[in-house]
């Protein structure tokens, strides 16, 4: 027995090019220009499709493919935040119905008794579209995604159109999935170790003790009197005070080049890798940028909670040129990629020592060398574990 789905006449070819030649694209917006101008070719009347992926990302819910059939420039792309879920543009779309139910929507513009029920067919029929059809495309996970197919010909898709599309949507719901999972994963690795470190672990560096032997300008920072904070203040807004003193911190940092490796409680290490010596100064010379920047934001961002009643930001900061070992750590079923080694542990004392003479930024007296920057020469002390001053 044939699968109701199964691909009739020029689908089949597009089929058969989405699950070999054509899955190899990752680029989602030229693969689906490609398809889509594939699906014209074989006689389907295709005017607009557009293909909704969720994703597991911290700022982006899902995204949305559109194309169009007299666009040259292929699909376009949109990204929507999480806060998009909670709009009238959601709440009231096919998309978030069929979200809902599981089940297929069709609004067949072209006949006199089609109802006006979503903005999108409203908007279609203005645009001179005749039928509307969306999709579900259903993962092996259960979640379901959605492709919608519109076109403008008399009298709308045909039901033998309607079955290649629905197999067309079967093929690209395989596809999706992959390459979605694909880019999950390189967004959490992104998101929680860092983009430099995310790529060593997916291009293979994730056993135990692999490891290379680096030159970075170690930052290593931590709020000033957050015990006393975390005891007065509401756990809510101890979050959001943190949320606030990491965000200024790591954009900084990333503007400059650098990449944070990790947070622990209040701090944050981060490093400038150095790629050759001779990029010691620019290297250090960004590192201090970041820093002034930390400055000057969180002084304007203090004068904002100042009005809020909130209480001020306050920080410190160390930087330490050295060598340091970048790899794999930890248990054997629980790894952590960062950096370790002496300048690391001397960075962490410095910032202490920073609280302890009154200052924001100290740095060591190599880093201060090695930069050429002025600076102001404050003595020399010694480091709790450290032997020599």
């Amino acid at each position: 027995m044939q699968h109701e789905s199964a691909p009739k006449s020029g689908a089949v070819e597009v089929v058969n090019w989405m699950l070999s030649r054509g899955r190899h694209d990752t680029h989602m917006r030229k693969f689906g220009d490609q398809m889509c101008r594939r699906i014209v070719a074989a006689g389907i009347p295709l005017w607009r499709a557009s293909c909704s992926v969720a994703t597991l990302h911290p700022q982006v819910v899902t995204s949305a493919y559109t194309w169009r059939r007299e666009d040259a420039g292929g699909a376009v792309r949109r990204a929507a935040p999480h806060a998009f879920t909670e709009s009238p543009e959601w709440t009231r779309s096919p998309v978030a119905e069929l979200k809902r139910t599981g089940r297929r929507i069709r609004r067949k513009i072209c006949d006199p008794g089609c109802p006006l029920d979503y903005p999108i067919v409203e908007e279609l029929r203005a645009a001179g579209g005749t039928d509307y059809v969306v999709m579900p495309m259903i993962c092996s996970s259960g979640e379901i995604n959605t492709i919608s197919w519109a076109t403008d010909r008399p009298g709308g898709f045909s039901e033998a159109e309607l079955a290649d599309l629905t197999a067309i949507a079967d093929a690209l719901a395989i596809i999706v999935e992959l390459q979605s999972t694909r880019r999950v994963a390189r967004y959490l690795l992104d998101t929680y170790v860092g983009h430099r470190t995310g790529e060593k672990v997916w291009s293979g560096a994730i056993t135990r003790g692999s490891q290379e032997t680096i030159h970075a300008v170690i930052w290593y920072c931590d709020l000033r009197g957050f015990t006393t904070l975390t005891d007065s203040l509401a756990k809510e807004r101890v979050i959001a005070l943190l949320n606030e003193y990491f965000e200024i911190v790591v954009d900084a940092v990333a503007a400059e080049g650098g990449e944070a490796l990790k947070f622990i409680g209040d701090a944050m290490l981060a490093i400038f890798e150095l790629e050759n010596q001779r990029e010691v100064a620019a290297r250090c010379r960004a590192a201090l940028r970041a820093a002034a920047l930390v400055r000057a934001k969180i002084q304007e961002r203090n004068l904002a909670r100042r009005d809020l009643g909130e209480p001020e930001i306050r920080f410190g900061l160390a930087l330490r040129l050295g060598e340091v070992s970048y790899g794999n750590i930890g248990a054997t079923n629980r790894l952590d990629f960062t950096v370790v080694g002496p300048a690391v542990n001397h960075a962490s004392r410095l910032e202490k020592l920073a609280g302890e003479l009154g200052r924001e930024v100290v740095t060591s007296a190599s880093f201060a060398l090695a930069s050429g920057a002025e600076m102001e020469h404050l003595g020399r002390h010694h480091l709790r574990g450290v032997r020599e001053e």
